[in-house]
Parts: structure tokens; sequence; C-alpha cells
């Protein structure tokens, strides 16, 4: 009978120290996810930055490209003509509209 008590009570020690060890795993992967978690969110925003800067640049090279048309540039003077023509469409429907 003393026998099977100790090797219970080696056993619950046994399964206690277990349990530590994996509450202290548990709490060691918790940080690491709430650090990965933080840097997901840093991630996201400099996304966020990056794609408001390349809609600049896109908005900056169609500025360009308008302004080459515009000294003279025949590489660009097509699209240019269609936007103007475009605008002086729009333009004569306000007309239209204000004259009804």
């Amino acid at each position: 009978m003393l026998v099977l008590m100790m090797k219970l009570s080696e056993v619950v020690d046994s399964l206690e120290h277990n349990v530590r060890k994996l509450l202290a795993q548990r709490e060691e992967l918790n940080q690491i996810k709430k650090d990965l978690e933080a840097e997901v969110d840093e991630l996201q925003a400099q996304k966020l930055q990056l794609e408001r800067t390349v809609e600049e640049w896109k908005l900056k090279a169609e500025t360009l490209k308008h302004a080459n048309s515009m000294l003279g540039s025949d590489q660009y003077k097509r699209e240019t003509k269609l936007k103007i023509n475009a605008l002086i469409r729009e333009i004569d429907q306000c007309i239209v509209q204000l004259s009804s």
C-alpha cells in the first residue's frame, strides 16, 4: 500500500510539473501572439501608407502626361484630346440643362 501511495505521489508530482510547464508555454505563446498581432497592425499601416503613396505618384504621373501633351509631346496628345472632348461634352450637357 505504501509503495502504491508513493507511486501515486510521483504521478501527481509529475502531472503537476507538466501542468506548470504547459502553463508557462501557454504564457509564452500568448506573448508571441500579441507581438505578432502588433507586427501585423504595423505592417498593415505601412501597407496603407504605401498604397497612398502609389496613388499620389499615379496622379502625379497622369498630371505630367497631360502637361507633356500640352507642351507638344506627341506621346500623350490623343489621351489629352479625348479628355478635353469628354469635358466639352459634359459642359455642353450642363448648358443644355441650364437652358431648360
